[in-house]
């Protein structure tokens, strides 16, 4: 076990205590319930058809009921903008973006796009969407976010998908995702992603290369493999990629990469350590140097943000621990020598993990998200659990679940998405290693992104309603709004945008008592309707930091229940901002309606469904 022991039981899961507020003592009390340790990338497992005694269906499948809820929208409404193109109702989530620093109006988004799982075509009499997956999806506008390309129908016509990492798209791998996009100062765009097998031990990081010809297309080049492992011992997860696109910088042009290196145990299986570790490429992401862990003796960590600084300087943020912390915090290193040395790490500030969002059931995550200002100010943002009272958003042990239980918390506490900043961090080479003046220890005191949010109850919609036995559900008492999964961007001209989801609405939502099987077909087919539920809907919201003012882009809340069952819409959110001080910020969607027909090897009759898009929103203010 690798972080102290504690005295106080978790949510009556298991009578053994255990450091549960970092994360190497979570990974040892899952193992001690029996629960599958698996890192993020793994999440969807439980989607895939594959139950032999359920053979795909001679004729389509007429779904009994479909859950959806008339307080749901049926179109994303404008000014927000649909960027995935599919129209047979493919899941797409946890996107990222990035604006051309030379031309303001291209614009690349990215996102685990599950569009070969609508697949109509077959291969060898198999249903392609039985071979599909997740794979890494991208799009890219011309017009500054208006209108978007490209759509992949068949393993003949992949649109932009990411190609040579996938089965279906030319590569070795499952499935691919956790996308993340940066131009360089020539207007190339680079991609990094996951490829992995989700029963086996073949994993990598992937970066691809985009370049957009003469008339605009964007065409993508092959995967350069970093960290590329059988070993069943180590996983890759959670990259990120940032290129240092000013022309100035002595570095111009150069490609870094993090990412998070799971550890097990070969003898015992158990969770050891999950490192960041760093790679780069000075040849336009044809070859990267061998990949190095920059973290000390921070060895329990998740969820890394790599940022370029007009000067050269590289930094690194991420979630983590050491043994002896009693919590995680946001932790930083840096690197003036273009990524040969880096600093000791620094916490930036304590964080106590969120529960997810109040009436919810998806996954979340405290990963930070950050970026850096011309005049070298490092911003950085992410989300912690505060109490409905806090004026300080540091670690507060009455908001830890692991201490207090779930239900404490969600009486008392929610969760906050908050930024720090660090100023005048100037270089100070000492004994060998690349340190500011004060080795970057100097942080402001965080804060919420969005004060008025922080300070508000959620708003009630659609209440009261009738239970199928007859008694009525009525409104839940007032509770503070959730915001979390931050996204941080700072313009050359050093404007500041920051967004965030935020839990704002709450509604009744319908359960199904008995979903279909496998899985993957009841997330379509509900044989028997359930009871209603408490049901927290978002909406998102950017905030200029420097005038101190929000505008929600969302244009209807966002129901979190469909696809995946509710319990996955990605774990982050997408922000950046080009030259002409425009935002565009993405985020998963679930307000617009398609017909499905094939979905995971099963057919269905033509079925009006709800789905997960990506979606844009994006403005000057």
């Amino acid at each position: 076990m690798n972080s102290p022991a504690r005295q106080a039981p978790v949510d009556n899961a298991s009578t053994q205590a255990f450091g549960l507020d970092t994360l190497a003592g979570k990974a040892s009390w899952l193992q001690s319930t029996g629960a599958l340790v698996r890192p993020p990338s793994f999440g969807e497992r439980d989607d895939r058809n594959d139950d032999p005694s359920s053979p795909v269906p001679t004729s389509g499948i007429t779904p009994t009921f479909v859950l959806s809820s008339p307080l749901d929208g049926t179109s994303v409404a404008g000014p927000a903008v649909t960027v995935n193109q599919d129209t047979h109702a493919a899941s797409q989530n946890e996107p990222a973006v990035a604006v051309d620093p030379n031309n303001p109006n291209r614009v690349v988004a990215a996102a685990n796009d599950y569009v070969t799982r609508t697949w109509s075509c077959d291969i060898n009499g198999a249903p392609c969407s039985g071979l599909g997956d997740g794979y890494s999806g991208t799009y890219y506008s011309n017009n500054g976010g208006a209108t978007w390309c490209c759509i992949a129908t068949d393993p003949d016509h992949q649109g932009t998908l990411i190609p040579g990492v996938t089965r279906l798209s030319g590569g070795q791998y499952d499935a691919g995702g956790d996308p993340a996009l940066a131009f360089d100062s020539r207007g190339r765009v680079y991609y990094a992603g996951l490829g992995f097998d989700r029963t086996a031990p073949p994993n990598t990081v992937a970066v691809n290369k985009g370049t957009f010809d003469h008339r605009g297309a964007l065409h993508w080049g092959p995967p350069a493999f970093i960290g590329q492992t059988e070993d069943p011992f180590l996983l890759n997860d959670k990259e990120w990629l940032a290129v240092d696109s000013h022309s100035e910088s002595r570095f111009r042009d150069r490609v870094y990469v993090t990412w998070t290196l799971f550890m097990y145990d070969p003898d015992t299986g158990n969770y050891v350590q999950s490192p960041i570790v760093f790679s780069f490429s000075k040849n336009g992401g044809a070859t990267f140097s061998a990949p190095t862990s920059i973290v000390g003796d921070v060895l329990y960590d998740q969820g890394s943000r790599v940022v370029a600084g007009s000067d050269g300087t590289v930094y690194v943020v991420w979630e983590g621990s050491r043994a002896v912390d009693p919590f995680n915090s946001i932790w930083m290193v840096k690197s003036s020598d273009g990524g040969a040395r880096w600093s000791d790490p620094v916490a930036i500030a304590g964080v106590v993990d969120i529960l997810p969002p109040a009436n919810t059931v998806f996954r979340t995550n405290s990963f930070p998200a950050a970026d850096i200002a011309p005049d070298g100010t490092l911003y950085v943002a992410w989300s912690a659990e505060v109490r409905n009272t806090a004026t300080e958003y540091g670690v507060d042990p009455a908001c830890a679940y692991w201490l207090v239980g779930s239900s404490a918390v969600y009486a008392n506490c929610h969760s906050a998405a908050v930024w720090s900043k660090l100023s005048g961090d100037h270089e100070d080479e000492h004994d060998g290693h690349d340190g500011g003046h004060d080795g970057g220890a100097t942080w402001t005191s965080p804060v919420p992104i969005v004060p008025r949010l922080d300070a508000s109850n959620r708003i009630v919609e659609g209440y009261p309603v009738t239970q199928p036995d007859g008694t009525m559900l009525n409104a839940p008492a007032p509770r503070r709004v959730d915001t979390f999964w931050p996204g941080v961007a700072v313009s050359p001209s050093g404007r500041v945008y920051m967004s965030a989801y935020a839990a704002d609405v709450v509604s009744p939502w319908q359960t199904c008592r008995t979903p279909d099987s496998p899985t993957s077909r009841g997330r379509i087919n509900c044989l028997a309707l359930g009871s209603y539920v408490n049901n927290a809907r978002l909406d998102y919201y950017v905030a200029n930091i420097g005038r101190g003012i929000e505008r929600k882009v969302t244009t209807h809340p966002i129901n979190t229940r469909y696809h995946f069952g509710g319990g996955f819409i990605g774990d982050y959110t997408g922000l950046a901002v080009g030259s002409d001080n425009r935002f565009h910020a993405v985020w998963a969607d679930t307000n617009n309606v398609q017909t499905v027909t094939w979905w995971y090897g099963d057919e269905f009759v033509p079925t009006i469904v709800h789905q997960q898009d990506i979606v844009i929103g994006s403005g000057r203010f």
